[in-house]
């Protein structure tokens, strides 16, 4: 409208001037029961005020509902304060300044944890404060399998407090997750996960290395890798070399061990729900990352190609090795193809493999990784259930059992959400 406002326009053009008014803050707590906000709203109207702010919540039934009202000056507050007569809601009329409270983007801090005690909240609360920061709302997002609050803070800047929060979180054994407010988190809309030991709890050249009599050796090569203490093409070539002479047979017994992460399902179902568009990007094989885009209807799967001639592995792989590099690579290609910006791109990983892509995702979580990759990660989440990841996306837990239900998805169970048909 411009720096005169609607009512100095008014005064310019018509010579009047506004009736004065009284602000006032009106707080009504107690049980809650239908018809309290229109008996309210119905009061206000026939007092001729206007709403300036309102907010509403109920905890276990119980009502909190603050309202910032203009009224012509002079009018009483009797009839307000007298609002909760004969009720057992408590009422509270008090005048305040006129002057609106700024809205500022801040930062969105999401608390995570198998049990969240009052201690653990009041170490996040005390680190927000420190950093000159207010908690403006606090919403909790679940209790099942994890407990998490997501918090919105005004007032602090988000790197000193990510410094902080991710000690805190150290120290109290939390999952913090600390993200821009904005447009940009709430318009995310392609997910690019890993696969070995994040989309799936297994490490599948493990399970061909079990059917070849090389697993010791294979292991310790694979846990080299992914500490980022060896390179992972030749650690991935050296391996493979070992598993030569399996036949078909063998990586059909291998592919029949996979077993989803838990709440692997659920993520994925949510996600597609949300109209999120959905990659696995595996330094694994395409025999294994076929199969799950298949059974879990996931948009794009890309993965290193094991050679077979004659229906057995030779040893060798053909065409390019998707590495660290090139798991970057294949998240931007994905997100270009599907028309999405960078910034409205997650993705997900455990292995130093994994951090070029983190680092080009608009938000890279690091699930249950290597420290390697925690340290680099924007967040990084211990609990071993994947579907945790929505609660850092802002999706509450009773949105997914709702859907579900709609649905008549059994209840959901984490734990036996780990099998492939």
């Amino acid at each position: 409208m411009g720096p005169m406002g609607r009512d100095g326009i008014v005064a310019a053009v018509t010579g009047s001037h506004p009736a004065p008014t009284q602000t006032v803050l009106i707080t009504v707590n107690g049980p809650d029961r239908p018809g309290i906000t229109s008996r309210l709203m119905t009061l206000l109207d026939q007092l001729d005020a206007s709403v300036a702010d309102v907010e509403q919540v109920v905890v276990r039934r119980h009502l909190t509902l603050a309202l910032v009202v203009e009224l012509p000056d002079g009018t009483p507050l009797g009839p307000l304060r007298d609002f909760g007569d004969g009720t057992d809601l408590q009422v509270s009329v008090e005048p305040v300044d006129s002057t609106p409270t700024e809205l500022r983007l801040g930062v969105v801090v999401t608390v995570i944890a198998r049990q969240l005690t009052p201690a653990d909240l009041a170490a996040v609360a005390d680190v927000i404060a420190g950093v000159g920061g207010n908690i403006d709302r606090i919403l909790r997002l679940s209790r099942y399998p994890v407990f998490s609050y997501e918090l919105t803070v005004s007032g602090a800047g988000i790197d000193e407090l990510r410094v902080e929060l991710v000690e805190t979180a150290r120290r109290r054994n939390l999952d913090i997750a600390i993200q821009h407010d904005g447009l940009g988190r709430r318009s995310q809309r392609l997910v690019v996960l890993d696969v070995d030991s994040t989309l799936i709890r297994n490490e599948v050249i493990e399970l061909l290395a079990a059917e070849a009599g090389c697993e010791e050796q294979v292991a310790a090569i694979t846990t080299a890798a992914m500490a980022g203490e060896l390179d992972f093409e030749a650690a991935l070539r050296e391996r493979v070399r070992l598993l030569a002479g399996l036949d078909e047979l063998a990586m059909a017994r291998a592919r029949s061990h996979l077993r989803l992460s838990p709440g692997a399902r659920t993520f994925i179902r949510t996600l597609r729900r949300l109209g999120f568009r959905i990659a696995i990007v595996s330094g694994g094989f395409t025999y294994f990352t076929d199969h799950l885009r298949h059974q879990l209807d996931i948009d794009h799967a890309f993965a290193n190609e094991l050679e077979i001639v004659n229906g057995r592995l030779t040893g060798e792989l053909v065409g390019p090795v998707v590495d660290r590099r090139r798991k970057a690579v294949l998240l931007r290609e994905v997100a270009d193809v599907e028309g999405i910006p960078l910034d409205q791109t997650v993705a997900v990983g455990d292995g130093a493999n994994d951090l070029d892509m983190l680092a080009a995702a608009g938000l890279g979580i690091a699930f249950n990784a290597k420290p390697i990759v925690r340290d680099a990660a924007d967040t990084s989440l211990s609990v071993p259930y994947l579907d945790a990841i929505l609660f850092v996306l802002g999706v509450r837990r009773s949105e997914v059992e709702a859907a579900d239900a709609a649905d008549h998805f059994d209840r959901y169970d984490p734990e036996l959400d780990d099998l492939l048909d």
